[in-house]
């Protein structure tokens, strides 16, 4: 079995309760499923769940290179020269990052609003980039656009592989057989 879901801001990547937020069991009443890799909890968008210890390993461990694409809004307005160190792969202490694909892009079409809203501070300019990546350590796509100067605002992973969040709500799933 394999779920696709759609998390929304705030929710932890786990079924045991939490004191202050949702968790995964808050929306999925499967039993015997677990996540295919993990989102932060200010992180939103599709998150793989599966039944399938072997599936779960290819999707989430590095070395299969499964790519995930995630849309990332920056404060400010990066040039594609700002952009480079991302493409070659960016020092962040403790590893080099892979080189990542990346390009600016229009805000997503229908895109949901964020609860809470991200701060907004009207002489700063916000752009909506695409990114894709392969591996997926901590808080990477926050700390790589930090890196260059460009702070994540709202961060959506929209793709894993070949599955993408289109036809999801936020909180909720499908099942693909």
């Amino acid at each position: 079995m394999l779920i696709l879901f759609n998390k929304p801001y705030g929710v932890i990547c786990q079924f045991s309760p939490h004191e202050k937020h949702e968790t995964l069991k808050d929306y999925i009443a499967v039993p015997e499923v677990y996540a295919a890799g993990r989102l932060d909890t200010d992180s939103e968008g599709l998150l793989i769940l599966t039944d399938d210890g072997v599936l779960q390993h290819r999707i989430s461990h590095p070395r299969h290179k499964e790519f995930k694409t995630y849309w990332v809004q920056v404060e400010g307005d990066p040039t594609d020269a700002d952009l480079q160190p991302l493409r070659q792969g960016v020092d962040l202490g403790d590893f080099v990052t892979r080189p990542a694909k990346v390009r600016r892009m229009d805000e997503p079409a229908g895109l949901w609003p964020r609860h809470p809203p991200i701060r907004e501070r009207k002489a700063i300019p916000v752009t909506w980039l695409e990114m894709q990546i392969s591996e997926g350590k901590n808080r990477q796509v926050r700390r790589m656009t930090a890196n260059i100067g460009f702070p994540t605002l709202r961060l959506i992973r929209y793709a894993v592989g070949a599955h993408t969040l289109d036809g999801i709500e936020p909180g909720a799933w499908k099942s693909i057989a």
